[in-house]
């Protein structure tokens, strides 16, 4: 079968040949309808040698969809031909966490060697998938996997930081999300859906504003020296109630500190390399900064009725599996518009 892969360190990832796994026990076997490509990854392929903590060669991708080509002993949630995503961030599926279906803060994980599809054992980016177990998959019906499958990281990674946040959302509150871009359009949508808060949407790039008011942002803003000002401004000086960081760089952190109001959420969502310093005085009192990772598997269960509901548009730039490489660089230019997706040919 065609995946694609990240071979060697510094280096662009290819289309290869590689053989279709075959399910074990409890394994289920997906014919890949969907796969999402996400910005983490170029942030995989930019660290060196010491810093990678994955085997290569890796086959990419962490959003996945498929239909069920063959199953293993002892599976009886999915059978062949039902239609599915993948619950990306696997857990041991025994602990605590785990029980309460929140295996993206399975604090056994790592220890163990278990890692998520695309980040540390093969991808979603192939013709086929090898999924661990039923626990992580989640039947999606007659929905479009290729506008479904996002929802996996760039759908539920921004709707598990804003139920954290939702005290915050209230009536007149106001919510700032900076980056308007995979995620961040999505969460646009869902703050609009399960709030009443005035969201407010900051980004570098003016089509990204443009895709911000599209998915219902009130204000769309460029995210440079003056969007403080601005944000102040449209708070009557009091600043926001809570900030989405779907950036995480320097420059992006350092604005969420300036523009956050007293007993705010300070949500840091993207891998961008920036840090924010907490300390007493350095951010205005009551402020709550914290970090977030995915999302559980019912919020995916969740997302997915949401979905049939049509409450939720995700914009897609569609590619076949082969031109995965190429893709790669049109994000690092910054040349995707909400989430692109590669979907393999169907072969006879």
């Amino acid at each position: 079968m065609h995946a694609v892969q990240y071979r060697e360190v510094g280096q662009p990832p290819r289309v290869v040949d590689v053989d279709v796994p075959t399910p074990g026990p409890g394994q289920i076997l997906l014919r890949v309808t969907a796969a999402g490509i996400c910005h983490s990854d170029l942030t995989v392929m930019h660290w060196d040698a010491k810093t990678l903590p994955y085997q290569l060669p890796l086959t990419l991708g962490h959003e996945g969809a498929g239909v069920v080509e063959a199953v293993g002993e002892n599976v009886n949630a999915v059978s062949v031909g039902d239609s599915v995503v993948v619950y990306g961030p696997w857990g041991c599926g025994t602990c605590h966490a785990c029980s309460q279906g929140r295996e993206n803060y399975c604090p056994r994980a790592a220890r163990l060697g278990i890692m998520p599809p695309g980040l540390g054992r093969p991808g979603a980016l192939a013709e086929y998938l090898l999924v661990d177990s039923e626990r992580h998959v989640v039947p999606i019906g007659d929905l479009d996997p290729v506008k479904t499958v996002p929802l996996t990281d760039a759908g539920l990674t921004p709707y598990h930081a804003i139920k954290r946040s939702m005290s915050k959302l209230e009536p007149g509150s106001v919510a700032v999300v900076i980056g308007a871009g995979g995620l961040g359009h999505v969460g646009i949508q869902l703050l609009r859906l399960m709030s009443a808060a005035t969201v407010v949407a900051l980004d570098i790039r003016e089509e990204s504003r443009e895709l911000a008011l599209r998915s219902g942002a009130h204000h769309a803003l460029p995210s440079d020296s003056k969007a403080v000002g601005l944000v102040r401004e449209l708070t009557d000086g009091a600043g926001a109630d809570v900030v989405f960081d779907f950036v995480g760089a320097q420059v992006t952190l350092d604005l969420a500190a300036q523009m956050a109001g007293l007993d705010s959420h300070i949500n840091i969502i993207g891998i961008g390399g920036g840090s924010l310093p907490v300390s007493f005085d350095s951010l205005p009192y009551g402020t709550r900064v914290s970090t977030s990772y995915w999302g559980t598997r019912s919020e995916l269960i969740e997302l997915v009725e949401l979905a049939k509901q049509g409450a939720i548009d995700v914009h897609v730039e569609r590619y076949e599996l082969e031109e995965g490489p190429e893709v790669y660089k049109r994000m690092e230019a910054g040349k995707i518009q909400g989430r692109a997706v590669l979907v393999p040919a169907q072969r006879s």
